[in-house]
């Protein structure tokens, strides 16, 4: 017990700490367990299981890029059998590596032909890659708020944001879960507007078993180091549109023609995948399966156990989520069910007992650099100053900005474990629980 305690506060938080711990039965806590932060011994002791994860193929297949001496993609052929690869996993025709998750979904959006004085459908609660090809195109990106329930975006609100500019709709498949993606494609088909998937963070997730990425016109994935596939960076593109995937593998290719088109044929950029990136990517494809297995055996039982605690609502997913790739675990807070303790102090707290936690995001339409890039001269020349201010306007997310300040994120990693793993985290919640009224007046 730390020495600040007093006698009297510290019993307080028992007797306040057996009432919530009577709530459900496993995994037990013992009320006189001093949290850590105060002292006491911490709920996990052992760091959870390191990324990325190497086996002997990662090496040989690095190396035998080296010794062939072809190290960009337009000399050698393991971007190329990587794609294949992917192409075939997704269930789609094609497939185009890239040099990130960002180039690939700003290829697609060029290859949309998505332009000045042309509006993107976007979700508020996504990392910022979302939203920057949008603004490099000078288009505008329209935010539709979340639903808190599940964290993804509000598949209900779109067709009211839709006006006679919206060219696309971008949704995210948040965490490694599925976006409602039976109302959004009705409503793309109802308006004749293309759907991009954001599926940067939901490798082999499935709505209503088919894979994601493969729903809409395209889908755009991630290799960045902290992916559920990872290569360190890299990126791809994938879909069944034969035209699409010849002009996104132009522009990406500095706007070289394709097939027997020699020459330069349009704007371009360079954002090849190597032929390293590559390799790994197709050894570490050969593991994807097995862990992901893992990580959905962890994450059911993790959200049984953490159902059971009053305040903790995991992150519940469509009925069409046929499968969650579960990137990230989340979940909400609600401080009232821990005596008023402040989400950052719990935060605080769960980091003490071992168990590694973020906030998660904040909220991308209120970030200052997004009203930078519309009083930018060239958003200024685009767009007159009423145009400038209705967007302003449109873009006000209110049930976001309150899953912004209730969100709790796990990263993949800590999934890959086992069970016992799992206990860990949810006796340390407990033992915060067990003791909040007190943490609450002593945790800055």
């Amino acid at each position: 017990m730390a020495d600040d305690l007093t006698r009297r506060d510290f019993h307080r938080s028992l007797a306040v700490g057996s009432a919530l711990v009577g709530l459900s039965a496993a995994p037990a806590v013992a009320v006189s367990e001093t949290p850590a932060i105060l002292g006491g011994k911490r709920s996990r002791t052992t760091p959870f299981t390191s990324w990325p994860q190497m086996a002997p193929n990662d090496e040989q297949g690095w190396m035998n890029v080296l010794r062939e001496g072809k190290w960009c993609r337009l000399d050698g052929s393991h971007a190329t059998e990587f794609e294949r690869a992917w192409a075939r996993t997704v269930g789609v025709t094609h497939c185009l590596a890239t040099s990130c998750g960002t180039t690939a979904l700003f290829t697609t959006i060029n290859a949309l032909d998505i332009g000045p004085g042309d509006e993107v459908i976007v979700p508020p609660y996504t990392f910022v890659a979302t939203i920057n090809p949008v603004l490099l195109q000078h288009a505008l990106p329209v935010f539709v708020d979340s639903d808190i329930e599940t964290f993804q975006i509000d598949a209900t609100k779109i067709e009211a944001a839709i006006t006679s500019n919206t060219r696309a709709i971008l949704p995210v498949h948040l965490g490694g879960s599925t976006a409602d993606m039976d109302t959004i494609l009705a409503v793309a088909a109802k308006r004749g507007i293309a759907v991009v998937e954001d599926a940067c963070q939901a490798h082999l997730a499935e709505w209503k078993g088919r894979k994601v990425g493969g729903l809409g016109q395209a889908g755009c994935f991630s290799f960045q180091a902290s992916k559920n596939l990872n290569s360190g960076e890299g990126g791809a593109i994938v879909t069944s549109d034969t035209v699409l995937m010849e002009r996104a593998i132009s522009f990406h290719n500095n706007g070289r023609g394709t097939g027997a088109v020699s020459g330069y044929v349009r704007n371009g950029s360079n954002h090849r995948i190597t032929e390293f990136q590559a390799a790994l990517l197709s050894t570490q494809l050969t593991r994807l399966a097995d862990q992901a297995a893992v990580r959905e055996n962890n994450a059911q039982y993790l959200t049984k156990q953490l159902e059971q605690i009053s305040g903790i609502s995991p992150a519940r997913m469509y009925a069409g989520t046929t499968r969650n790739a579960y990137h990230l675990y989340m979940f909400r807070y609600d401080s009232e069910h821990f005596s008023g303790l402040k989400r950052a102090q719990f935060l605080k707290a769960l980091e003490a007992e071992g168990v590694p936690c973020s906030s998660g995001y904040t909220p991308l339409n209120k970030e200052a650099f997004l009203e930078n890039t519309l009083q930018s001269r060239a958003y200024r020349r685009i767009y007159s100053s009423a145009e400038l201010q209705a967007s302003r306007e449109r873009n006000l997310c209110p049930v976001n900005d309150k899953l912004c300040e209730q969100a709790v994120w796990f990263g993949q990693t800590m999934l890959l474990g086992t069970n016992r793993d799992m206990d860990d985290i949810v006796r340390a919640i407990r033992k915060i629980q067990s003791h909040a009224s007190y943490l609450s007046t002593r945790l800055l």
